[in-house]
């Protein structure tokens, strides 16, 4: 299909590289989420001013609440928002985490961990949609130490910066291990992890990191 396709192109090279890893029932609705937040990241980051990105972002925020019948033909990303067969709403909080970003520089500590939890919220959502609701409180968990971790490695205030590098190190658990429906988030998790204790940026994968995702994609852990 020429439309996922489209999707996969907007995404992050750590970000295509685990979703590689999704069984072909789950790929659509994880590309979907994956798609998703990196189209709202996009909008805060391209708006020069905090109004206008609230003002796309409460687009996105409307189509969520709303009926997929209802939304207008010809948007991939909406196309792709389908296979979440009518629990798209659970994607609501994606919108929310990132609108508080759109706040004056440096964010506060309680801000940066909305924004984690906002962003696990979504996972969590995943993992009903995929059939593994019990695994909900795992994905959003992990969910929220990627956002955290990922946050740190592309944010460019040095002080906020250390607070999602210290937030995310805080909630670090062992063990946790994820069905295969939701194998990306352990590499999404997983890399980010190892980007954060190496002190790396960018998105850009090393051998090591690249044998990791092998690791987690194969493995789970």
């Amino acid at each position: 299909m020429s439309e996922p396709a489209t999707l996969i192109g907007t995404l992050p090279m750590m970000q295509r590289l685990a979703l590689s890893y999704a069984p072909a029932a789950a790929r659509l609705p994880t590309l979907a989420l994956l798609a998703l937040d990196r189209r709202l990241a996009g909008i805060v980051r391209h708006s020069h001013e905090p109004m206008l990105a609230q003002l796309r972002l409460s687009w996105w925020r409307e189509q969520l609440a709303g009926d997929a019948a209802a939304w207008p033909e010809g948007e991939p990303l909406l196309t792709a928002l389908r296979s979440w067969r009518g629990a798209h709403g659970g994607l609501s909080p994606l919108v929310d985490g990132w609108e508080i970003l759109t706040g004056p520089a440096p964010l506060p500590e309680a801000t940066l961990e909305e924004f984690g939890q906002a962003r696990g919220e979504a996972f969590a959502a995943l993992a009903g949609v995929l059939g593994a609701a019990r695994h909900g409180a795992a994905a959003h968990h992990l969910g929220r130490g990627w956002a955290l971790a990922d946050l740190a490695a592309h944010v460019s205030h040095p002080v906020e910066r250390a607070t999602a590098q210290e937030l995310a190190a805080r909630g670090k658990v062992a063990g946790l291990r994820l069905p295969r429906r939701l194998r990306p988030l352990a590499v999404l998790h997983g890399l980010a992890q190892r980007r954060l204790r190496h002190g790396e940026t960018g998105d850009a994968l090393s051998p090591g990191a690249l044998v990791l995702a092998l690791r987690l994609g194969l493995l789970g852990r």
